[in-house]
């Protein structure tokens, strides 16, 4: 009997203290926000929220030909100020545990982005794996407007293209929150995203018309990797200098491109695997970055006339391929030194890391000794694969 009151007693205890679910919040209660934008607009921020609309989205449900999702925006002096003021048009509050991409206005990004990304690093509700980029010539919310047709909600497909795009097209990357934090907080580098552009009509591009055509009037492009020094935007790199970039950086995981022909003409190239390592050493005192990449590749297609089933012919287009690399690493390099003169790749960092006691007489004047860094390029391309034939038919192509 004393033991059923002592177990009693305990259970009474406990039980306060194992409320379950005490923080639960219900579906009906709250605005699901996937997409989210950021535009400075004089000395205030205009916030915008891309909600999505349950019933137009559910597999099971059948749509009602309206919007999948809906925007909310307000502007105040504080980002969190004006996340709070969505409620004045929001009968739901915004739930940020699903944001999947977070769109920074060009002029933002020009002021600064630290104030930003203070306040969402801050916010233990929201995810920290979704990508940053800034919405070039157009205001960020703008590009949250536009409709797409693969994806219903806007905001997944800007989430699901840039990663399909960095994975397979060298000039865009991925950052996410913590990546640009680390870079920004970093000694020796200096961070980039990448840049998004509207084409075609932007007004067309809000109606559910958009999606509802073979070539849509509007659509979302990827263009550039915005070059920050410390948390401000100061400029961009084109296509072949954003390549470089990522060469560098180490970011390339697969991309296409091509080479002339001895002969005239071209033949396409697929970077299957690359690799690169950036090391930091001290020759006669003085700092050197050597720059060594490992790539396998593959040929795609021949326009031209050659024999792919010699081995010399092989030898020659690798030979090629390590030279073209090596420029557009070269060309990136160059650009930031002459256009911007600091540096964005990070090599002041692997100073760091290899010896710190040079690069604590150093820092002070990296910059300026980054425009006369010595920079060496080691570049190793294998092709491993010409495609299922081993010579082409424009050979044999008869007059």
């Amino acid at each position: 009997m004393k033991q059923s009151l002592l177990l009693l007693l305990v259970l009474m205890t406990i039980a306060p203290l194992t409320t379950g679910c005490w923080n639960r919040r219900e579906l009906n209660e709250l605005a699901i926000q996937l997409g989210t934008s950021i535009d400075k607009i004089g000395g205030q921020y205009r916030v915008a929220v891309q909600v999505v609309i349950p019933g137009e989205v559910s597999a099971r449900a059948s749509s009602s030909g309206f919007s999948p999702v809906t925007l909310y925006h307000a502007t105040a002096s504080t980002v969190f100020e004006a996340f709070r003021k969505l409620t004045e048009t929001s009968s739901r509050k915004i739930y940020s545990a699903h944001i999947r991409v977070l769109v920074l206005g060009e002029s933002l990004a020009k002021d600064g982005i630290s104030e930003v990304l203070d306040m969402f690093s801050r916010n233990p509700e929201a995810r920290t794996d979704f990508y940053l980029m800034v919405a070039r010539n157009t205001s960020a919310m703008q590009v949250l407007k536009t409709l797409t047709s693969l994806e219903k909600i806007p905001a997944e497909n800007l989430f699901y293209a840039l990663d399909t795009s960095a994975k397979t097209w060298a000039p865009t990357t991925t950052v996410t929150i913590e990546k640009l934090i680390e870079q920004l907080v970093t000694e020796g580098r200096s961070p980039v995203l990448t840049g998004v552009k509207m084409i075609g009509n932007t007004q067309r591009g809000e109606e559910l018309s958009n999606v509802q055509e073979i070539d849509p009037a509007a659509q979302t492009r990827f263009i550039g990797l915005g070059v920050f020094r410390r948390d401000k935007l100061v400029g961009w790199l084109n296509e072949e200098q954003s390549k470089g970039y990522n060469y560098i950086s180490n970011n390339v995981k697969s991309t296409a491109g091509h080479m002339k022909c001895p002969n005239g003409g071209i033949i396409g190239m697929e970077t299957l695997r690359n690799y690169t390592k950036t090391q930091a050493d001290i020759v006669n005192g003085k700092p050197i970055i050597t720059l060594k990449v490992k790539n396998v590749s593959s040929i795609t297609d021949v326009e031209c006339q050659i024999d792919l089933k010699k081995p010399e012919t092989i030898a020659a287009l690798e030979h090629e391929s390590e030279l073209k690399i090596e420029g557009i690493m070269k060309a990136a390099v160059e650009h930031a030194k002459q256009t911007y003169g600091f540096d964005i790749f990070g090599f002041g960092h692997e100073l760091y890391e290899s010896h710190p006691r040079v690069w604590e007489k150093e820092k002070e004047t990296w910059n300026e000794q980054f425009k006369q860094l010595e920079v060496k390029y080691e570049v190793e391309v294998k092709i491993h694969k010409i495609g299922t034939t081993n010579d082409s038919f424009l050979n044999y192509v008869k007059e």
